[in-house]
């Protein structure tokens, strides 16, 4: 589909006119950051925004997020943000700091949000003075940093019906605001959560050889699963164990009975993600045995990688283009982290792209789930701009 210099230039005024608004609205949802499947005051401020704006949202199933159809049509284009944050503490100081002790909008969800419902405002004002010529379904998902994603529970309730391709953005720090990054194929990478537990007799650290020793064996474990998975995997499938939790004991002169492990399983082909399920626990067998400690395994699968449709990117690269600029287009690598995006991807086809949030004249920026996270607020009306002149063209 094309679009005429006087609708891309309607386009803009639009956006640029609520823009102001839509900031306020980001930084309301960052004052007020609500973890997976329980975004019910976020839910809530989108649901009563598109009522404003004249639509008819439909809360999921589950409590939290919706889905809302503009205009008309058999099939249509989804948008899709993710509504939902991390228990992260906000390391920014700011007016709109998070007012929840140990949550924040440390991936820029808040950002995603707000992007999504300026779109979402400005097409339905486009399609009730008729310049939105087929329909566009917004998707806003709860739940997406919860394995295996709330993406499966849009799917679920028929959220991907009628649906002939779907189209998100995900900050990216490495970008300056101003840039999208677009790539086809594998955009990231699978992900899943590796729970290890260890128990023993415990005893006194003064007897190690009389009982097992859990604190070692866990640090065995710890450290050589990772080399272990090298050896036994092809290093092109890029697979990496990383351990985030380590728990075990209370007192210097006591050998525990239990301790864990727990981390994230990254990898960027499909094949060699299917077999960790089998792996891990095998290898975590033979790590311990010398030790005289029992172990149990729990690989949850979390999401496959994100896998942009080249027809899907040539949209997004066209919207960019004339939203934005030719210059606004960057290229973008394929990365470790898991994004459960890739849900839809399995039913659609469509694409993702990285939205550069980066300030103008920093060289580099907090990076994603970390406290200090800060994206800058013009990379608002960037993604606006992008996600409804998407819609346009689909």
């Amino acid at each position: 589909m094309t679009i005429s210099q006087q609708v891309l230039s309607d386009l803009q005024s639009r956006v640029a006119a609520v823009r102001e608004e839509i900031v306020t609205v980001r930084r309301d949802l960052h004052a007020h950051p609500e973890l997976g499947w329980h975004e019910v005051r976020t839910t809530e401020l989108i649901r009563q925004r598109l009522v404003a704006a004249g639509l008819s949202p439909q809360v999921l199933p589950t409590g939290t997020g919706l889905i809302c159809d503009i205009g008309a049509g058999d099939t249509c284009v989804a948008l899709r943000a993710d509504i939902d944050a991390l228990p992260v503490p906000d390391g920014v100081d700011s007016p709109f700091r998070s007012t929840h002790e140990g949550a924040a909008h440390a991936c820029g969800h808040d950002v995603h949000t707000a992007v999504l419902l300026g779109a979402a405002v400005v097409l339905a004002r486009m399609a009730a003075d008729g310049l939105l010529n087929h329909r566009v379904r917004l998707i806003f998902q709860p739940a997406e940093e919860v394995m295996p994603g709330g993406a499966l529970g849009v799917i679920a309730a028929g959220g991907l019906e009628g649906v002939r391709r779907i189209y998100a953005l995900h900050c990216d720090p490495r970008l300056p605001v101003g840039q999208v990054g677009l790539r086809v194929g594998a955009l990231t990478a699978a992900s899943d959560r590796v729970l290890v537990r260890l128990t023993g007799a415990g005893g006194h650290t003064s007897r190690p050889h009389l009982t097992g020793d859990l604190v070692y064996a866990l640090a065995t474990l710890v450290t050589e699963m990772p080399a272990a998975l090298s050896r036994r995997v092809d290093p092109r499938s890029g697979m990496s164990l990383v351990w985030g939790r380590i728990t075990a004991g209370s007192a210097a002169n006591a050998i525990p009975s239990r301790g864990e492990a727990e981390g994230t399983l990254r990898c960027l082909d499909v094949s060699a993600w299917k077999l960790a399920a089998d792996l891990i626990p095998t290898l975590a067998g033979q790590l311990i045995a010398p030790y005289g400690v029992e172990v149990s395994t729990e690989v949850t699968h979390g999401v496959p990688p994100v896998m942009n449709d080249a027809d899907a990117i040539a949209v997004l690269q066209r919207s960019v283009e004339l939203a934005i600029g030719p210059d606004a287009v960057a290229p973008t690598d394929q990365s470790l982290g898991g994004e459960d995006f890739a849900w839809y991807l399995e039913h659609v086809p469509g694409a993702m792209a990285r939205l550069g949030v980066r300030a103008p004249g920093e060289d580099t920026a907090a990076d994603l789930h970390t406290p200090g996270f800060n994206p800058d607020e013009d990379a608002i009306a960037v993604g606006m701009t992008v996600l409804a002149s998407c819609a346009l063209l689909d």
